[in-house]
């Protein structure tokens, strides 16, 4: 879980993998664009339009454009050095 400026992981392990971890440094990207709390601001309103819209957790948090972002690019290591300010917009 990302909380700026923080990674917060649950288990020693997940600290050892990098798609995780780069999946986490995208959504601190993201909340410094948008000054953290706008980040968590929209990042909840989000949700909820998500939740009424699909009526399920799981797929109300894996459309949240934030999580989209990161889980379409977190495989790709190098995407944060490329990555353009806002990015995240192309996912909406």
């Amino acid at each position: 879980m990302a909380l700026f400026p923080f990674i917060l992981v649950k288990y020693d392990s997940y600290k050892k993998d990098p798609y995780l971890i780069n999946h986490e440094r995208i959504h601190i990207y993201q909340q410094i664009e948008l000054l953290v709390l706008f980040f968590y601001l929209f990042y909840i309103l989000h949700y909820l339009i998500n939740l009424v819209r699909y009526r399920n957790h799981h797929k109300a948090y894996a459309n949240i454009v934030f999580e989209r972002e990161a889980f379409s690019m977190d495989h790709d290591i190098s995407y944060l050095e490329k990555r353009k300010i806002f990015s995240w917009f192309k996912f909406l």
